[in-house]
C-alpha cells in the first residue's frame, strides 16, 4: 500500500529542489568529494544508496542546509544529522525509522521535514521545539492519532499525513494559525465531531476515511479553495456550505448522497463540483445543472 504513495514523494523532492539554485548551490553525493572541492557545501543527497549510517565526516560541512536521504535504510536517525545546525530541509522518505529521537529539537533552523514510507508509531514531543518547521510530511506510517506536537508549531503552513490508522484529532488544530494545507486522506477518520479548522486553511483532504457528517465550524473556512472528502460515508451537507464562499474545486464522490442544498447556488467561485458514485435520481441531477450553470459538474 505504502507504493502507491511513490509518485508524491517524488513530487515533494522536486518541489524542496526547486528552493536551490543548482549552480550556486551544486548537490554533491559524496563526503570526500565534498571535502576536497574546497567549497562551501549546502547540499547533500545520499538518494538510494542503502546505508545504514551516514559518515561521521559530514559534520565538518557545518553549512548544509538540504540533505536528502530518501531511499536507504535507516532504522534510526543518524546522529550525525543533529551536528548539521543550518539545515532547513531534511527528506527521510522511505528508510525504516521507528521513533524520532529527542535530538530533533537541535534542528533549530529546520523549515522543510519529510519522513514518509518509515515505520513511525508516534512523534516526538520535541519536534514543538521546531519554531520555524513550515511543511511536515508524515504520509504512509504507522500513527494512530493526529501528532499533539504540531498543535503547537504555529509556523506549520503544511501538514501531510495520509496513509495512516489515524482516528481521532485533538480539538485544538485551529491553534495552527498559519496552515493553508491539511491533508488526512486514506486514514480510519469516521467523526470530526466538532472540530475548528485552521482560518487561513487552503486545501483540505478528507478522502478515503469513513466520515459521515462533516463538522459545523468546516463552513466558516472563508479561505477554503479546495476540498476533497470523496469516498466516506457523508448522506448529507449542511446548507452552511454557503459560507465557502472561496470554494473553487470541491471532491464529494463516491458518498452517500442523494441531494444538495439549494445553498450551493451562493458558491459563485465554485468551478469544479464532483459526484461520481452518489445515488442520485436523474431528476436531481438535472435540478443541479441547472442550479449551478457555471459549475462543471461530473455526476
Amino acid at each position: 500500500m505504502k507504493k502507491i504513495f511513490f509518485s508524491i514523494f517524488i513530487l515533494l523532492l522536486s518541489q524542496a529542489k526547486a528552493q536551490i539554485d543548482p549552480v550556486k548551490y551544486p548537490t554533491y553525493t559524496n563526503v570526500e568529494d565534498a571535502l576536497k572541492s574546497g567549497e562551501t557545501i549546502y547540499s547533500m543527497s545520499f538518494r538510494g544508496k542503502k546505508i545504514f549510517n551516514l559518515p561521521t565526516e559530514i559534520q565538518q560541512l557545518q553549512s548544509i542546509f538540504f540533505l536528502n536521504l530518501m531511499e536507504n535504510k535507516f532504522e534510526k536517525m543518524d546522529e550525525s544529522i543533529f551536528a548539521l545546525k543550518e539545515l532547513t530541509i531534511l527528506n527521510l522518505n522511505e528508510n525504516s525509522i521507528k521513533f524520532i529521537p529527542d535530538e530533533i529539537a537541535a534542528l533549530q533552523k529546520l523549515e522543510s521535514f519529510s519522513i514518509n514510507l518509515n515505520e513511525l508509531t508516534s512523534i516526538n514531543p520535541n519536534l514543538a521545539k521546531l519554531q520555524k518547521l513550515k511543511v511536515i510530511h508524515l504520509d504512509a506510517n504507522n500513527l494512530n492519532v493526529f501528532p499533539e506536537s504540531l498543535m503547537k508549531i504555529s509556523s506549520l503552513e503544511e501538514i501531510n499525513l495520509q496513509g495512516n490508522q489515524i482516528s481521532f484529532i485533538a480539538k485544538d488544530l485551529d491553534d495552527i494559525k498559519n496552515l493553508r494545507s491539511l491533508n488526512l486522506a486514506s486514514n480510519q477518520i469516521k467523526d470530526l465531531g466538532n472540530l475548528e479548522f485552521p482560518k487561513q486553511l487552503k486545501y483540505l483532504e478528507l478522502q478515503q476515511n469513513s466520515i459521515s457528517k462533516l463538522p459545523e465550524d468546516l463552513f466558516q473556512s472563508k479561505n477554503l479553495e479546495f476540498l476533497n472528502v470523496s469516498q466516506n460515508k457523508i448522506k448529507e451537507i449542511s446548507p452552511k456550505v454557503k459560507g465557502l464562499k472561496n470554494v473553487v474545486s470541491m471532491n464529494l464522490a463516491n458518498n452517500d448522497l442523494k441531494d444538495l442544498p439549494t445553498e450551493f447556488s451562493q458558491l459563485k467561485n465554485l468551478k469544479t463540483l464532483i459526484l461520481t458514485g452518489n445515488p442520485m435520481e436523474k431528476t436531481t441531477i438535472e435540478k443541479l445543472k441547472a442550479m449551478m450553470p457555471e459549475t462543471q459538474i461530473y455526476f
